[in-house]
């Protein structure tokens, strides 16, 4: 319990500090692009085209709504990373007690193993699956919360009223919109780094060498982002599909098409080269032949 208590406030203070970035990444993700582009420099230091970063667009946002305006969502996101870590560490719990008491009196597995490496992921997987699925509605909530930024409402104003507003609209189903993808993603990134990462530990880490912990710690860092990277999309059409057509300007034309299902809004994404719309908060280049509509604040 006290181990649990301590991910909840050590998560809700992360959470806080991070809020910001993840404010500014999903109006990026929506399309909504209130500066337009300025020459600056790139990596190389060559002259180029940039959209806003990060600094840029937090500054704007902090001229419109003041300081107070970069938490916008907050209040949901903070009760989904509090439920979420409790019903991961009860869940994961459980999933490891069944383990062992399967393994009594069988040999144990050995550490570092293929087969433990699939029996920890599986459990873990389990784990983070329910913690999303419980807390989803919070990031919906939290999703519209910021989205409702691009055209000044104010339809999703607290916890309480947002899911009675989700509820009255859209049914139970509003409160899951955009759930299959986030969950592929997430489990699609765990099997990627947790194989990744035993395939280094095994092959290219020699277990004779010095700091040998602080290596594969390092290992599992670097193909935990790179699993990121490569299921980014699903992440992406997750937080479009949670505002989509859901009665805020962001969420509807000309910022986003109504998608029927996610699958259409992978699919017209993929058309437009706009999957990784977002990933970068830095050295935003322009998008390939597209123009910058000043009135509307987005490219078309």
């Amino acid at each position: 319990m006290a181990d649990t208590c301590g991910q909840v406030l050590l998560g809700s203070g992360l959470t806080v500090l991070s809020h910001p970035l993840m404010y500014i990444k999903v109006l990026i993700q929506v399309g909504h692009e209130p500066l337009p582009p300025t020459i600056g420099r790139n990596i190389f230091g060559r002259q180029v085209y940039q959209l806003p970063g990060l600094f840029a667009y937090a500054k704007h946002i902090t001229k419109i709504d003041g300081k107070s305006g970069l938490f916008n969502g907050l209040a949901p996101r903070l009760c989904a990373g509090t439920i979420g870590t409790v019903v991961h560490s009860k869940v994961l719990q459980r999933c490891q007690k069944g383990g062992r008491d399967e393994e009594t009196g069988s040999s144990e597995k050995a550490e570092g193993s293929l087969q433990n490496v699939v029996n920890e992921t599986t459990k873990e997987m389990i784990a983070r699956s329910c913690a999303t699925i419980v807390t989803h509605p919070f990031h919906v909530i939290t999703l519209r919360c910021m989205v409702q930024f691009i055209g000044r409402e104010t339809k999703y104003c607290g916890v309480i009223d947002s899911i009675v507003t989700i509820y009255k609209e859209e049914g139970i189903l509003g409160f899951f919109a955009g759930l299959i993808p986030r969950l592929l993603g997430d489990v699609l990134s765990l099997w990627i780094c947790n194989m990744l990462a035993h395939l280094i530990n095994t092959y290219a880490i020699d277990d004779t060498m010095n700091h040998m912990g602080e290596i594969k710690n390092c290992s599992q860092a670097v193909t935990g982002f790179f699993a990121s990277m490569l299921t980014y999309p699903f992440v992406l059409v997750s937080n479009l599909m949670a505002v989509n057509n859901c009665g805020l300007a962001g969420g509807l034309p000309p910022y986003a098409s109504v998608y029927p299902t996610w699958v259409d809004c992978w699919r017209h994404l993929s058309q437009e080269g706009n999957m990784s719309r977002g990933n970068s908060l830095f050295f935003r280049k322009l998008p390939a032949g597209k123009t910058y509509a000043l009135d509307q604040k987005r490219f078309f």
